[in-house]
């Protein structure tokens, strides 16, 4: 079974990206949530993601501490991140590949593009 995790620290993003992506459990596809990096890291060890979506700006952990964590430290390679994030710029792309991102996707983003991009990473087309 596909695991999608969803880690936010806004409750409204979350909710968001859980109802975006609700249709897809119908499909095989556990969702999860983490509103921290902190608490996403901790998910991502026990339950072992295939796709993670997560916001860049959060306490304890941000996205881009998390993502290196993720990818370098603990050598996740088979857990496909996306970062989310209100900024676009190029540095801040540029950071998000360094630290080990698959994807980089800029606020406000379109549902149907993160439905899309999970189909494809899991396979689901």
């Amino acid at each position: 079974m596909a695991k999608i995790l969803i880690i936010d620290d806004e409750p409204h993003i979350r909710m968001l990206l859980e109802q975006t992506l609700e249709e897809l459990e119908d499909e095989g596809v556990e969702l999860f949530l983490a509103i921290n990096g902190q608490d996403g890291l901790t998910q991502i060890q026990e339950e072992q993601p295939d796709l993670v979506f997560m916001d860049v700006m959060m306490p304890i952990l941000n996205g881009f501490e998390l993502c290196y964590k993720v990818k370098k430290e603990l050598q996740l390679n088979n857990v496909y991140i996306i970062l989310l994030t209100a900024k676009g710029q190029e540095f801040d792309k540029q950071k998000g590949v360094e630290v080990g991102a698959d994807v980089y996707m800029t606020k406000p983003f379109n549902p149907d593009d993160i439905v899309d991009k999970a189909r494809q990473v899991l396979g689901l087309e």
